[in-house]
């Protein structure tokens, strides 16, 4: 019990890898990082990783998080002088970091105790996926504290006092059409009772899991909500908006902390 606890206190969350069992699952591999809009047709069952050489990807990715920057002062500019509306600042957030800052983590193995801050170098869990993903786009936050957290407790710091839906069901089916009933078009923090977290995108009507998934591919991927084997281990969800929590996307804008 007291080795358990040190590995909660170190940020070792709770995710401990089931058996994995024979993937029955098709799995797509591209070489290269696509546009999200190129993925968006999904066979039953499919799976969306990729792999990309390690030199070009930390240079692409260090070009990101220099975009992101230029776009958080670019937009918060466009605010304050009337010439785009917060609708804008959410799809332009929401489009940055699901097509340029998440793809770079595609394929990125994942472990236990995985903390790489390094897409496709080292190891990452669940936990240091989402806040080092969003440390990265800019907003101001300690990815360890914020990955040592439980997923409720994690929800509670991303939503900044925004609600937080719990979602229970007895099967699969019903909690996925409670979360297509609960979200609209964007991007979304889910946590999973207490054991794993990841990004639930609604985009053109489907859902998708982006995470980093400790079942095959054993590795960073997004795929479709209702076929993903980890959301059919679970009957409880907490979810929490990204995409249309203004006090988050506010905090952003003007540079304030979040954790």
């Amino acid at each position: 019990m007291l080795f358990f606890s040190l590995l909660l206190a170190l940020g070792f969350t709770n995710e401990i890898p089931p058996k994995i069992n024979k993937v029955a699952a098709q799995s797509f591999v591209a070489e290269k990082p696509l546009p999200i809009a190129n993925t968006m047709s999904f066979k039953e069952g499919a799976t969306i990783r990729f792999k990309t050489d390690p030199d070009s990807i930390v240079a692409s990715y260090a070009s990101s998080k220099v975009a992101a920057d230029k776009l958080r002062l670019r937009l918060k500019e466009g605010l304050r002088s009337g010439t785009i509306s917060f609708d804008n600042i959410k799809k332009a957030f929401t489009n940055q970091l699901v097509d340029n800052i998440i793809p770079h983590w595609y394929g990125t193995p994942w472990s236990f105790g995985g903390h790489t801050a390094v897409p496709n170098q080292g190891k990452i869990a669940c936990g240091y996926f989402i806040s080092t993903t969003l440390r990265d786009m800019g907003i101001k936050l300690n990815r360890y504290k914020l990955a040592q957290k439980s997923p409720i407790d994690e929800a509670k710091m991303i939503s900044c006092g925004s609600a937080i839906n719990k979602v229970v069901q007895n099967t699969s089916e019903k909690a996925f059409a409670e979360i297509d009933r609960l979200t609209k078009e964007g991007l979304y923090f889910i946590g999973f009772d207490e054991g794993h977290v990841g990004y639930l995108l609604k985009r053109e009507g489907e859902l998708f899991l982006i995470h980093s998934n400790y079942l095959s591919p054993v590795s960073v991927c997004m795929e479709t909500l209702k076929e993903s084997r980890v959301f059919k281990r679970f009957t409880k969800f907490h979810l929490v908006a990204i995409s249309h929590n203004e006090t988050l996307l506010q905090r952003w804008l003007n540079n304030g902390t979040v954790l």
